[in-house]
Parts: structure tokens; sequence; C-alpha cells
């Protein structure tokens, strides 16, 4: 049965196509339609889809009408009756009509135990909000996936997280990810406040309704000091729900068997939570999807609907451009001009370019993150993440406990030789780590083995080939104009 999963409606549409138990395809609406987050589908992404199709059946990743109840609860009144914004709608303008919906939740549950290796788990989803649910634990096991506890709006960890984003002058529900990044250069001096004034953290709940921000909250503070105290507090109640989640998997442990977690939701972003959390020790595997937000949910409402395990290889499940890895001309313009972007083969899934819509640099040096964050018009504070190939990783970088490879880039790690590779390292000395191997990417591997046998240097830097504020190159018509407009070759 060939099936399509759709998110749209909300930041960061998205399509897949199911084959089965095969995923066929997977992509997100803005690197169709140019727009950021874009939540709208376009013609040209559902074109694409359709090439895969005629579809049996169409699932949705949500249940709007119960959406619709929670925008009315919270004062939303424009939301809640504008019916111009419905998904059956919105989807009627491309000839698609939706037959299935699954709940926002369930879809995320999907989306990462029914990709995962395990065939049984806990499984935690935190994100900002769904119809409800804000935070939920499931017991998964075979085909079957149980929800045990859930918390509903409008107590949300995500919402606590994009309010104080907003605070610090960064878009909430896109920006997320530079809050992590600022906390580093902080100390968490408003811990206590944040505390007092939002949050209970057992059972978890917030003591004000924060989905319209928090003001001029601490208006004389330093950002960064306010990042790390967010962040902090953040991580603490992660650390409880991780907790409360392990309780589940007792009477598994007792039995000999392995603790395995399936973290979802756009909360399992936070990678520097993630570092966290795994040396807690409280599981024996993670599985994270590297596209756990509500993109990944098209893919899981599917999954969730149909309850099936998928075959999972990789995230590289989007637009295809052919062609050979082109790794001789990669290292030559690598020698040569310190950077070079690559745009080959099928684009990733997910938020994170991982060596097929990469900018590559060599992360040697102190002027190359400079260079490179003024390129994409980033903060300069602000480094890179290093690829590296999976069996050198121990020997640069000591990995959260537990974690033996990192290849979608979901956790910090400390770096052992931060001196030598300034532009991958941040103020903390941790890196977001990306290893590669063979079976993930054989282009990338084969590129950087052939990096480290002409150079010694065993790193490459890899971020996304775009810009601040533009989605990731698509397609060749893409990586053209990046090209000449940035003067950086593309691959």
């Amino acid at each position: 049965m060939r099936i399509l999963g759709i998110n749209c409606m909300n930041h960061d549409a998205a399509m897949a196509v199911v084959d089965g138990s095969e995923i066929i395809w997977a992509a997100h609406a803005e690197r169709y339609s140019k727009i950021k987050n874009d939540h709208h589908l376009n013609w040209s992404i559902v074109n694409e889809a359709k090439k895969y199709g005629p579809f049996d059946k169409v699932v949705y990743y949500e249940k709007p009408l119960l959406k619709k109840t929670r925008q009315l609860y919270a004062g939303q009144y424009d939301l809640a009756f504008d019916y111009t914004e419905m998904p059956q709608r919105h989807c009627g303008i491309f000839n698609i009509e939706i037959d299935e919906f699954v709940l926002h939740h369930d879809s995320h549950a999907g989306a990462g135990y029914f990709t995962s290796p395990f065939d049984e788990a806990v499984v935690l989803t935190v994100d900002a909000i769904g119809e409800w649910d804000t935070i939920s634990i499931s017991m998964a096991k075979g085909n079957n996936i149980q929800r045990k506890e859930t918390i509903r709006y409008p107590h949300s960890l995500g919402i606590l997280y994009s309010a104080f984003t907003h605070r610090c002058g960064l878009k909430p529900a896109e920006e997320e990810y530079i809050l992590m990044g600022m906390a580093a250069y902080g100390q968490p001096i408003y811990k206590d406040e944040i505390y007092d004034e939002f949050v209970r953290q057992n059972p978890f709940e917030l003591k004000k309704n924060l989905h319209r921000g928090l003001g001029d909250w601490h208006p004389e503070a330093d950002v960064m000091d306010i990042a790390a105290s967010i962040q902090s507090v953040t991580e603490e109640c992660l650390a409880t729900l991780w907790a409360k989640a392990s309780n589940y998997l007792s009477p598994s442990a007792s039995l000999g068997k392995q603790r395995n977690l399936v973290y979802a939701g756009g909360v399992a972003l936070n990678c520097a939570a993630n570092r966290t959390l795994a040396n807690l020790g409280l599981f024996d595997n993670i599985w994270i999807i590297p596209n756990p937000g509500d993109a990944g949910s098209s893919l899981g409402c599917i999954a969730a609907h149909e309850k099936k395990h998928l075959n999972w290889k990789n995230p590289f499940l989007g637009y295809n451009i052919e062609g050979e890895y082109p790794i001789d001309k990669i290292i030559k313009e690598l020698k040569e001009n310190k950077m070079c972007g690559v745009a080959n083969g099928r684009a990733e899934f997910g938020p994170r370019a991982l060596g097929n819509r990469s900018l590559l640099a060599d992360p040697r040096g102190t002027e190359i993150k400079d260079l490179v964050n003024s390129i994409k018009k980033r903060q300069k504070f602000r480094p890179f993440a290093p690829a590296i190939l999976e069996e050198d990783v121990n020997e640069y970088f000591t990995l959260p406990k537990g974690v033996k490879n990192t290849p979608y880039m979901q956790y910090t790690a400390a770096c052992t030789h931060g001196k030598d590779f300034p532009a991958i390292i941040h103020y903390d000395n941790t890196s977001r780590v990306q290893t590669v191997s063979k079976s993930d990417n054989q282009g990338f591997y084969e590129l950087l083995k052939e990096w480290k046998s002409q150079t010694g240097c065993p790193i490459l830097l890899n971020t996304s080939l775009n810009i601040k504020g533009q989605p990731i190159v698509n397609d060749i018509k893409d990586g053209k104009a990046f090209a000449e407009r940035y003067g950086v070759k593309v691959f």
C-alpha cells in the first residue's frame, strides 16, 4: 500500500511517501517554495510527491478540530474561527483528499519508534504543543504504542523555551537553536527566578500561560545570562522527565533486557541538553530520528496509523541530484580556498545538512569561522559542526555516556584537541559532532578518508548550504545560484 503523509498549516510543512515498509521519499516544503519554515504546501513539492503516486491513502499528522478547541480555550479566536486555514481546504487546492487524521503526539511517537532499531522501548515526546498535548510518555512493544502519561496545554516546556527565545530577540519556534548556543556564554543567574515565577518541576507545570511570551522580563539583563538560565532550567526539567520515563522500563531491566529510549518532538533538537541527559546513564540505548520535529511527523503519521516499523536506512530521502560524489574536486578546492559547497545525491530529510547539501571548510586556522559566518550572515560567536570518520571520533571527542556515534549531530561532545580546530569548538569546549560511516553516506565517508590521507586532518567543518533566513539548497539551480551570489564553488 502506497501512502502519502502530510504535515502542513504549521511551521515547517513536509510530505512523505511510504510503500509498505519502504520510505520512498520525504522532503520539506521550504526547499521547494524557498520560504524558510514554510507552513504551507506548494505546487512544486506536491508535484514531486505525486511522481511517487498514485496513493492508496493520505494521512495527516494531527486532528484539526481538536486543535480548534484548544485555540478557543487559549483565546486565539482569530485562529479558532479561521476555516480558510483548515488542512482539508488547503490540501484541496492541490487536489489532495485527506483520508485519516492522527494525533500530533502519536505522529511524533510513530516517527521515532517505528524508525528505531528497537522492538521494545519507552517513548518520550516533548514539544511546544500539538492539539492539546505538550509532553507524553508511552510504552512501545512490537507494533503497538500505548500512552502512559500526558501533560497538556498550557503546561509546555517547548512554549517556555520559545518564550525565552523571543525575550532574547530571536524568532520563537524557529531560532531556539541560537538561544541554545548563546547559553554557553552566560551564567544561569536567573534560574531560581524562573522557577519562582514560571515553573513547577515535578510534575512539570507552568505557573503562567506563556503562549504570548514574557514581555519585557528583566530588561536590564544580559541575554547570554538569560539564555544560560533557561537552558539550565530546561535540562533539569528534562532530566526529571527522563527519570520518570525510565521507571516504565524497570520490569524489562530486571529481566536483563536493554533499556531503550525513543526521544521525539522538537525539544529533542536541543543537542546540548541531549548530552547532559545521556550522561545521566538512565538508558542503554537512545534513538532520536534526525527529524524529530513537526516535519518528521509527515513520516510519523503514516507509521502511527499503520502501526508498522519502517525500513529506516538513512535520512537521505529528498530531491536527488545525480552524479558521482566529487571527492577530488572538493579536496582541491579546500586546499586552495579553504571552503566549498556540495550539492550531490539525495537531500537530507531534517534541519541539518549531513554531507549532501553542505558547506564544507578546513577547520584549522583562526580565520575560517569568521569567514564562513560572514558568508552565511550568522552571529560571529557561533562555531560550526565537525564531521569526522566514525572510527576516529573517540580520539578527538568525548561522547556522552552510552553514545557510540552521532551521525545526525544530535549531541554535543567535549573536544580533546580544541586548540587545533577553533572553528568547530564552542566557548565551553564542546562541538556538535557528526560521525560518518560508510553505511551512513559512502561519498562523504570517502571524502573524509581521503582528506585525512592527504592533509593529516581527520575533520571537516560541515554546515548547511544556505544563508541565515533561507532554506537549504535543494536542486542544481539552487546550487548554481548560491555559487554565483556568494563566490563559493558548489560541486
